[in-house]
């Protein structure tokens, strides 16, 4: 089969063997892929937790159909449309564990599926399991015009935040983010950004921070929280440790790279019980910014790393 494989001279088309499904294996039959940016790091030869490296087949998110079932696997039958995540989802066949897949709704196609598994699983985890917002709260997304930011948006929105504020750097994203359930709009790369959280919280900061950004806005991070409030995530940066005790924050690390299937298992079946319905009718839902065929996959990456896109960047298979 097909596959974008990482190699000794980097990431190309290559021909694979076509994986068996064991235990609670399903095979799919790739017809979708979503972009996401751990998939530019792993194609620069980077490990994205225990992935990566020589040999590895690239991508975490699809969407296609039920190929083959591994003997204990469950809930779904060969021919079912389905969406996940995963590794070496950039191939015409990959492997799924039979708890960390949805089924594809029947009004979306596989562009449209692809599009959301990653940003459903990770941001209600985010947002409403470690982030515990409740009805009336304010949320700030920093980095919200990515898919997955769109997404935390969309689901603060929906379960009652009264004030959602995103953050983009581009002024054209940033513009966009009222579509997507934000309030208010700020721009990270401005000091200033802070005092605008500030004044539309009464001068006391949100109750939730759902952090993808780090570096420069770290600190004003611990100065845009209310005392005793939340920041979910979080990568590089130097921390101001007084500030955060001043404010008695709870900093909350999640990452999808040292959970175990059982735990992934479970953030799936919350997505399920909590929010299934509005995927279903389309309440949740990210743009498609553009569509590339699977011999354009470079030039999908390429457009990724040009970071002026909105949304999602899907390729077909």
């Amino acid at each position: 089969m097909k596959a974008y494989v990482y190699g000794p001279d980097g990431a190309g088309i290559s021909d694979v063997a076509q994986p068996k499904p064991k235990g609670t294996q399903v095979l799919v039959r790739v017809r979708a892929c979503g972009l996401n940016r751990a998939d530019t790091g792993m194609r620069k030869g980077h490990a994205h937790g225990a992935a990566g490296g020589v040999g590895t087949v690239l991508g975490i998110e699809w969407a296609g159909e039920v190929a083959e079932l591994g003997p204990d696997a469950k809930g779904v039958k060969v021919g079912d449309r389905i969406m996940g995540s995963g590794g070496a989802a950039f191939a015409e066949y990959t492997l799924a564990d039979h708890g960390r897949l949805f089924r594809a709704p029947s009004n979306m196609n596989f562009e449209e599926a692809a599009t959301l598994p990653v940003a459903l699983a990770t941001m209600h985890n985010a947002v409403v399991t470690a982030g515990g917002m409740q009805p009336g709260q304010s949320v700030l997304i920093q980095g919200a015009s990515s898919g997955v930011g769109l997404m935390a948006m969309q689901i603060a929105k929906l379960k009652g935040a009264k004030l959602v504020i995103g953050s983009s750097t581009d002024a054209y994203r940033r513009g966009r983010l009222t579509e997507y359930g934000a309030d208010l709009a700020v721009d990270s790369s401005d000091p200033k950004w802070v005092d605008e959280v500030l004044k539309a919280t009464n001068g006391e900061g949100v109750d939730l921070i759902v952090d993808q950004v780090s570096g420069q806005v770290a600190n004003q991070n611990l100065a845009a929280t209310r005392i005793k409030g939340r920041i979910v995530g979080g990568t590089h940066a130097d921390f101001n440790f007084d500030l955060h005790a001043a404010r008695r924050i709870s900093y909350i690390g999640v990452t999808f790279r040292t959970r175990t299937i059982e735990e992934v298992r479970e953030i799936f079946d919350e997505v399920r019980k909590d929010i299934w319905g509005a995927v279903e009718s389309r309440k949740l839902q990210l743009p498609i910014d553009r569509v590339f065929a699977f011999d354009e996959i470079d030039k999908a990456f390429e457009h990724m790393e040009a970071n002026k896109h909105l949304g999602k960047i899907v390729v077909t298979v």
